[in-house]
């Protein structure tokens, strides 16, 4: 992923190189006056799937001064520079550039989940519970929760799939998650569509949590192979992830049988925290999820 620290660095170790066996001082001039930082603003789950990053230029002041007047020039140079050590990936694409001054760059916007929703983020959301009853395991994993934990900061993000069982040791995907230290914590993730509670037999679309303890407790005990660093490692935290409601009794049962060490190492996701989360993230919806508006009687057919 490009938005990694060491493989962005790299991309604009290239800028730099380029520019300077072009002489162009001036962008040189640019860049090494400049905080610059990567994030994901984007993606498209068309054709494979498209992963869109801004890059964000935090410049000295006394420069922002002197490029303030031709920004948009500048912001589409830099656009025009940094694609180029990208050009060959279908799945990544830098698709903007900003520019802003040190002492005026513009806060993120807020993405607490437990914040008031707006209206128009209450319709988003209400078109999203409507498809998350409509959709499979598969497509729960595929449509919202990949491009969730893309957008949270997660990298290496790997899909254990359901073709081989016998290989996933309990994880329906893992992933990695690297701390402002530069230390890396790995995750799997358990996949459930329906509710999880802790009743004695699964009832129609409802998971026993029982159904989930030993695949708990694989997670945890076996190593995935992290090609990036080329060596095996363990699970940190494993995520009981559901597309309905955990139920409290479910958390009990399952904290109740878990050791002390172990019942740390568990994190749950439901319904609720996957809905907020994307809505408040800003995410696009699942193509299934948008109702296209038909064209009323009265309008002409040209």
């Amino acid at each position: 992923m490009i938005d990694n620290p060491e493989e962005f660095k790299s991309i604009t170790d290239t800028v730099k190189r380029i520019a300077e066996a072009d002489n162009y001082d001036t962008l040189l001039d640019l860049i090494h006056n400049s905080e610059i930082t990567i994030r994901q603003t984007g993606y498209d789950n068309w054709n494979g799937g498209i992963n869109y990053y801004t890059v964000y230029f935090e410049v000295n002041i006394n420069k922002f001064v002197e490029v303030r007047n031709d920004l948009n020039q500048w912001e589409q140079i830099l656009l025009e520079n940094f694609t180029l050590p990208i050009r060959h990936l279908d799945d990544e694409e830098i698709s903007r550039v900003t520019i802003a001054p040190k002492s005026k760059l513009t806060p993120s916007p807020e993405v607490n989940p437990h914040r008031p929703l707006s209206v128009a983020e209450l319709k988003r959301k209400a078109l999203l519970v409507n498809h998350l009853d409509t959709i499979s395991e598969d497509e729960l994993i595929e449509e919202v929760l990949l491009p969730l934990f893309r957008q949270l900061g997660f990298h290496r993000i790997t899909v254990a799939g359901h073709k081989d069982k016998a290989l996933e040791y309990g994880k329906d995907i893992w992933m990695k998650y690297v701390l402002p230290t530069q230390h890396v914590l790995y995750f799997g993730i358990q996949v459930k569509k329906g509710k999880l509670d802790s009743s004695g037999m699964s009832k129609g679309g409802n998971i026993n949590i029982a159904e989930i303890h030993n695949q708990a407790l694989m997670m945890l005990g076996h190593e995935i192979f992290d090609p990036e660093i080329g060596k095996r490692v363990l699970v940190d935290h494993a995520f009981i992830v559901a597309g309905g409601e955990i139920t409290k009794a479910a958390k009990n049962w399952l904290a109740g049988k878990l050791d002390e060490t172990k019942r740390s190492q568990i994190i749950f996701m439901d319904r609720d925290d996957i809905l907020n989360l994307f809505i408040v993230n800003n995410l696009p919806l699942p193509k299934g999820a948008v109702i296209e508006e038909k064209p009323s009687a009265d309008d002409l057919p040209f």
